[in-house]
C-alpha cells in the first residue's frame, strides 16, 4: 500500500517536471526566435544589410488591407453593444448622457486594441503558421538555408514589419468605428442629444488613451507574429502537424495577447 502510494506520487512528480521542462523549452525557443527577428529587422540594416520592402508591402496588403472589413464590423458591433449595456446601468443613475464618455474611453484604452488583436490572431496568426509550416514540411525552409538565405530575414521579417505597421493603423480605424457605433445608437435609439454626446466624449477622452492603445497594439503585433512563426518553425512530421500547430498558434497567441493586455493595463493604471 505504501509502495503504491509513493509510486503514484513519484510518477505524478515526474509528469509535473516534464510539463515544466517542456514549458520552459518552448519559452526559450520563442525568446531566441524573437531575438533573431529583432536583430534581422533593426540591427542588420544598420550593418549594410537593408530590408527588402517589396515583400513588406505585399504582406501589409495581406494582413492590413484585407482585414479592414472584419475589423470594422467587429469594432462597430462592439461599440453598439457597449452603448446598450452601459445605457442600461447609467440610466438607473440618471447619467444616460455619459454613455458616450464610457464608450469612447473603453474603446480607446481597451476594447479597440484587444478586439483587433484577437481578430488578427485568428486571421493572420493562423495564416502565418499555415504558410510557413507548409514550407517547413515540404523542405522549402531547408532549401533557403542551403542557398545561404536566412529564413528569419527572408520569411519572418517582412511579416513582422507588416503587422507592426498595420496593427496600430487597424487599431485606430477600429477605435473610430467603435465610437461611431456607440454614437449612432446613443443619438438614435437612446435619444441622447448629439452635441451632448460628443462633448461628453471629448471631455472624457485624452491623448494618453490613444497612446496606451497604440502601445498595446504594437506589443500584440509582436506576439501574433512570433507565436505564429515559432509554431511553424517547430513543426515536425507531415502535413497533419500543420493543422495542429496552426490551431495551437491561434490559441496561444490569444492567451498571450490577453495576458499582455492585463500586464499593460495594470502598468498604465499605476503609471499614467
Amino acid at each position: 500500500m505504501v509502495r503504491t502510494f509513493f509510486g503514484f506520487i513519484g510518477r505524478r512528480g515526474f509528469e509535473f517536471v516534464d510539463v515544466f521542462e517542456n514549458f520552459f523549452k518552448e519559452i526559450s525557443g520563442l525568446y531566441y526566435l524573437t531575438r533573431a527577428t529583432l536583430y534581422c529587422t533593426f540591427i542588420e540594416p544598420l550593418r549594410g544589410k537593408p530590408n527588402k520592402w517589396r515583400p513588406v508591402w505585399t504582406q501589409m496588403e495581406e494582413v492590413g488591407v484585407k482585414s479592414t472589413t472584419i475589423v470594422f464590423l467587429v469594432s462597430f458591433l462592439i461599440g453598439v453593444i457597449l452603448a446598450f449595456q452601459s445605457a442600461h446601468q447609467l440610466s438607473r443613475l440618471g447619467a444616460l448622457e455619459f454613455v458616450g464618455a464610457l464608450v469612447g474611453v473603453a474603446i480607446l484604452r481597451e476594447l479597440g486594441p484587444l478586439m483587433t488583436a484577437l481578430v488578427m490572431s485568428g486571421r493572420v496568426g493562423a495564416a502565418f503558421t499555415a504558410e510557413m509550416g507548409t514550407m517547413k514540411v515540404s523542405d522549402e525552409i531547408l532549401a533557403l538555408e542551403t542557398m545561404a538565405l536566412n529564413p528569419v530575414k527572408f520569411l519572418i521579417t517582412p511579416r513582422f514589419l507588416a503587422l507592426l505597421i498595420m496593427l496600430p493603423c487597424l487599431t485606430i480605424m477600429a477605435d473610430l468605428m467603435g465610437i461611431l457605433g456607440g454614437f449612432l445608437i446613443g443619438t438614435t435609439t437612446l435619444g441622447i442629444d448629439p452635441v451632448t454626446y460628443v462633448n461628453n466624449s471629448l471631455d472624457a477622452m485624452v491623448v494618453k488613451d490613444v497612446v496606451t492603445g497604440l502601445i498595446k497594439s504594437a506589443v500584440f503585433a509582436v506576439i501574433i507574429v512570433m507565436v505564429g512563426s515559432y509554431m511553424a518553425f517547430v513543426i515536425e512530421g507531415g502535413a497533419e502537424m500543420v493543422g495542429q500547430n496552426t490551431r495551437t498558434a491561434v490559441v496561444v497567441s490569444m492567451i498571450l495577447v490577453i495576458i499582455a493586455d492585463l500586464i499593460f493595463t495594470s502598468l498604465f493604471f499605476f503609471v499614467l
